[in-house]
């Protein structure tokens, strides 16, 4: 996965920093003047490129639900796999407990990304 940009990275942190903050994810429109953009299909065109490239995950069709994927640690992808694999199968066992759709949904979403990183996956724990 190529870095982010300086601007990506302006923005990925100022969602981070949000939900870190309140709980939920911002709004195109706070972004928008948080960011100083000039239009809110500016932020959708930006929020859109980030997720296209793995960077964000927008849990569901309705608002704030922005999700910054680096928060397992882009730094430690990078330099600690072993870590970073660690940190998603961690994630995966406490989803599991929850036992609901949106949980089964981001179980299946992390089983993919490790599968793309080239870690093995028992059969049990696919389905």
């Amino acid at each position: 996965m190529e870095r982010p940009t300086k601007k990506q990275r302006e923005l990925l942190s100022f969602i981070d920093g949000f939900i870190k903050g309140n709980g939920y994810g911002p709004s195109y429109r706070e972004i928008m003047r948080a960011l100083d953009y000039k239009s809110v299909s500016t932020v959708a065109t930006h929020i859109d490129g980030l997720i296209a490239r793995g960077w964000l995950i927008k849990k569901d069709s309705s608002a704030r639900t922005l999700e910054v994927v680096s928060s397992i640690g882009t730094h430690v992808a990078q330099n600690h796999p072993k870590t970073a694999e660690q940190e998603i199968r961690t994630k995966i066992e406490a989803l599991r407990g929850q036992g609901n759709e949106q949980s089964a949904k981001e179980i299946a979403t992390l089983l993919e990304s490790l599968k793309i990183l080239g870690y093995d996956i028992p059969e049990d724990k696919l389905a």
